[in-house]
């Protein structure tokens, strides 16, 4: 008879944070152990051969911090990136490195949830975020490459690190231009720079936002309006930089001024430059390399974070392309 393990989870909190929605975390669970898992009230019934029993049950004990302290407002919960990190510690022998992943706490949103890295790669990101002045992260969609500099420049400018926080993109999406767009420059720049005030909205009040812009503590603007500037007591944030020209990646990083810091983001294999354009951040990335002081952060499809099919297709576009 196959051995079975039964968990009882303390609470019904506890119990929906882990199984998550349409018990998607349990099969999951199955599918990275070949364990079977079926609940029954707040007893989870954990079966299969000797091996994959003792993996899921090791697998769900590394991530009790996060199911064990979802009650009331302190929920977390589970998701599936957290599921495929604990098992990447659990391969690699790091499991004493997931109870500092889980304890970093990047910032809370004005909601009070609470964010933190949910990779270790995120949480090197993270930690680069906090102590170099140039970093350069280049990874897929939905690595949380822009919105965790966001949050990171946004905490630093309420704790008066810096005197102000500029977020900037090139103006280059699928062939179109600033100039055929209608309204004035703000409604022209809005839906380019969209992703950035997301970020911001998380941790900011809505309507504390636009005061914060009026006064010049935050700056939204295009690439090109950098042009000529020192930017000083700055947080940077350059998002999409694989749509820069060599050019304008070397007129961007020689803004920086004294007291400040850059982000610069993007994915290589987005570009939505000419064919016969190079990435100045592909460029940036080959010649800035030896430069200790700079850091480079490389995020891959198993730092996604958002829906889990978008794991999927980041995958097979990599295979396709290969």
């Amino acid at each position: 008879m196959a051995p079975t393990f039964t968990l009882t989870l303390p609470t019904v909190e506890s119990t929906i944070a882990l199984v998550g929605p349409r018990e998607e975390n349990l099969k999951l669970l199955a599918r990275q152990t070949g364990a079977t898992l079926v609940l029954r009230g707040q007893d989870l019934l954990i079966s299969g051969t000797e091996k994959t029993v003792d993996l899921c049950r090791r697998l769900v004990s590394a991530l009790e911090p996060l199911w064990s302290a979802a009650q009331g407002s302190a929920a977390q919960g589970v998701t599936s990136t957290d599921i495929l990190t604990a098992k990447q510690a659990l391969d690699t022998q790091k499991t004493d490195q997931l109870t500092s992943l889980y304890r970093d706490q990047i910032a809370r949103t004005r909601r009070g949830e609470v964010i933190r890295a949910k990779t270790f790669r995120q949480r090197q990101y993270v930690e680069a975020l906090r102590s170099r002045d140039l970093v350069f992260c280049v990874g897929p969609a939905g690595t949380g490459k822009t919105f965790l500099a966001a949050l990171v420049a946004v905490q630093a400018l309420m704790n008066n690190e810096y005197e102000r926080l500029i977020l900037t993109r090139p103006a280059v999406e699928a062939g179109e231009r600033l100039g055929f767009l209608p309204g004035d420059l703000q409604q022209k720049v809005n839906p380019y720079l969209r992703p950035l005030y997301d970020a911001l909205h998380e941790l900011l009040d809505p309507e504390k936002i636009p005061s914060l812009m009026e006064r010049g503590v935050i700056e939204v603007a295009p690439l090109a309006y950098m042009r000529g500037r020192t930017l000083n007591n700055a947080f940077v944030i350059l998002d999409e930089a694989q749509n820069t020209t060599p050019a304008q990646m070397k007129m961007v990083l020689t803004r920086l001024g004294f007291g400040s810091r850059m982000a610069v983001t993007g994915d290589i294999t987005q570009t939505d430059l000419a064919a016969n354009q190079q990435s100045g951040l592909a460029i940036a990335n080959k010649i800035l390399t030896g430069i200790k002081e700079i850091a480079f952060c490389q995020l891959t499809k198993a730092d996604v974070v958002r829906h889990p099919l978008v794991q999927s297709i980041v995958a097979a576009y990599e295979k396709y392309e290969a």
